[in-house]
């Protein structure tokens, strides 16, 4: 994936798609839970996002990782297993929707923050009293154990902390697959409060990163990200907001969320966002809506 005018497609939110599908996902395993349970689903969900436009899908690994299967009780081989499944699971969709729907179609594995294993909404905090060792040990294994499961990219989601963003640069380049990073926002500092323009100085010089910006933050904190994005990092911008509203950790739903609003879109795009998609609440139909409105803009 190269720097171009082109707006590349992302899809939704997975669990979202999944929820749709009649999928119940209250355990702390969230999507990574039907890797192992409904495999056929996960693939299901996916196709619904290729087949609503996207032209990525994100693999259900964004809170797989080894200890938290073995926390929920898998050895370590099977733990190890489900991890690369998840990406597996996605390049079988995306295979089949090169064959019946169009080419061009990529796997992104996720590689959700250290908060998202702890599934209480840390994420949307940070400052999770973790070290920079005890980030790297954690993540180190995780991401050679994504890129041995063959993906086109990495997606490096919902960091909430430029700290932890300090630690996996490395780390992902080391691993040396294209990657994206989006940070989790709130106006105009990190989820954790840093200034934006210092979270995106940390990503300035990666080897690896062909694109930085915002995921799962309100729309209305989209522009002034990915404008600062572009501006400190000189990458295309990646854009993929929730519906808006606040993640209760507690029922594990979304409160008062809106809406993925059109009208923000071409100014998104405008300020260099080159991938854009939706998170948390956007469904296949946010994105068939989303593709139709760009892609006339790319003609």
């Amino acid at each position: 994936m190269t720097a171009t005018t082109t707006t590349t497609i992302l899809d939704g939110g997975l669990s979202t798609a999944l929820e749709e599908l009649g999928a119940d996902l209250g355990s702390a395993l969230w999507t990574a839970r039907l890797v192992r349970d409904d495999p056929a689903r996960v693939v299901a969900a996916h196709r619904a996002y290729f087949e609503a436009g996207a032209e990525v899908a994100t693999a259900a690994s964004y809170q797989a990782s080894v200890p938290s299967l073995v926390a929920a009780g898998h050895d370590e081989a099977e733990a190890r297993r489900l991890v690369v499944a998840a990406v597996e699971l996605a390049r079988v969709a995306r295979d089949e929707a090169t064959d019946t729907l169009r080419t061009g179609l990529r796997v992104a594995a996720s590689v959700g923050p250290y908060g998202a294993v702890l599934a209480d909404g840390s994420e949307y905090r940070g400052r999770y009293g973790r070290t920079a060792r005890e980030l790297r040990d954690f993540h180190g294994p995780r991401l050679e154990l994504l890129a041995s499961a063959g993906p086109d990219l990495l997606a490096v989601e919902t960091v909430p902390d430029l700290d932890e963003a300090a630690v996996l640069v490395p780390l992902f380049d080391e691993i040396g697959i294209p990657a994206w990073f989006g940070y989790v926002v709130r106006g105009t500092t990190t989820a954790a409060g840093q200034p934006l323009e210092e979270a995106y100085a940390v990503l300035r010089g990666s080897t690896s990163l062909v694109a930085a910006g915002v995921n799962c933050s309100a729309p209305s904190d989209v522009l002034h990200a990915v404008t600062t994005s572009v501006a400190v990092t000189g990458l295309p911008g990646v854009v993929y907001p929730n519906r808006g509203g606040t993640w209760n950790s507690a029922t594990r739903e979304w409160e008062g969320a809106g809406g993925l609003d059109l009208d923000l879109v071409d100014a998104w795009v405008d300020a260099g966002a080159r991938l854009v998609g939706g998170c948390c609440g956007t469904a296949p139909s946010d994105i068939a809506a989303l593709a139709e409105h760009v892609r006339p803009r790319d003609a």
